[in-house]
């Protein structure tokens, strides 16, 4: 195992363990880059306050805990300062602001088609057609925006659909957005968090195997993604190279560093 990018933090409200007990999980299991990527903040409207992500008063808070961490770690690991962030159009101004807080990277992780104070979760409406493609719609336009440098969970329409489930409005969503990655050279993440529960019989849906055997065609660029909501998560090396075996062989291009600017 060499770098991770997706790890959050008890700050999601859904996460468990000390943000140094991720650094020390990645130095056991012989990383040697971790990327911090909590759950993006957003100034909502008419005072919602999310349940699956950091409060915004709590974004400086997290920016100086990794930094810290990088300082106190530095020559064991290189530990990097992001975010998995949504694209919702209303908020594009607020997406630049964060590049503006000082972050090594953001990654694009389209949970709802829209503010998530009034628009359902993707698994929620990815049973129709129109839900599907509405969600391809709005990933697509935070691809092309240039903010991120990597996609996460590309199929996570497929959240509350079955393999066989992959039908035409699914591949045209597919199409979309790895079209989009391929033009815009954004790497696509295979999600190792979703891979795990499928080995433990409790299917989130993806990854989605008709989904990356279908996408195949537009040999986009891939990169493993723990989506570690705990520090075990950064010891499993099963896992890990069971998501590797998986992305290879399918004859994927699999990155082991995300070709950051920084």
């Amino acid at each position: 195992m060499e770098a991770n990018y997706h790890t959050h933090t008890v700050r999601c409200k859904h996460a468990r363990g000390e943000d140094e007990a991720y650094v020390e999980a990645a130095l056991r299991a012989g990383f040697d880059l971790l990327g911090f990527s909590d759950h993006a903040p957003w100034p909502f409207a008419r005072d919602y306050v999310s349940g699956i992500r950091m409060d915004l008063q709590q974004l400086g808070g997290y920016v100086q805990s990794i930094r810290r961490l990088r300082d106190q770690y530095a020559g064991q690991i290189n530990i990097l300062l992001g975010l998995e962030c949504e694209y919702f159009p209303r908020y594009h101004d607020h997406v630049r602001w964060l590049r503006d807080q000082g972050l090594d990277y953001l990654i694009l992780g389209q949970h709802s088609a829209d503010s998530e104070e009034d628009t359902p979760y993707t698994n929620q409406v990815s049973r129709t057609s129109e839900g599907v493609l509405r969600y391809a719609e709005t990933t697509v336009k935070g691809i092309q925006t240039g903010l991120y440098d990597c996609l996460a969970h590309p199929d996570m329409m497929m959240s509350r659909r079955n393999p066989d489930e992959f039908d035409a409005a699914c591949m045209e969503a597919a199409d979309m957005i790895c079209q989009a990655a391929k033009e815009m050279h954004l790497p696509i993440e295979y999600n190792l968090l979703g891979l795990d529960c499928q080995l433990r019989g409790q299917d989130r849906g993806y990854p989605c195997a008709p989904f990356w055997q279908y996408i195949r065609k537009w040999d986009n660029e891939v990169i493993l993604g723990l989506d570690a909501h705990q520090p075990s998560m950064l010891t499993d090396l099963p896992l890990w190279k069971q998501g590797r075996a998986n992305v290879e062989s399918m004859g994927y291009r699999l990155l082991d560093h995300l070709p950051l600017c920084i």
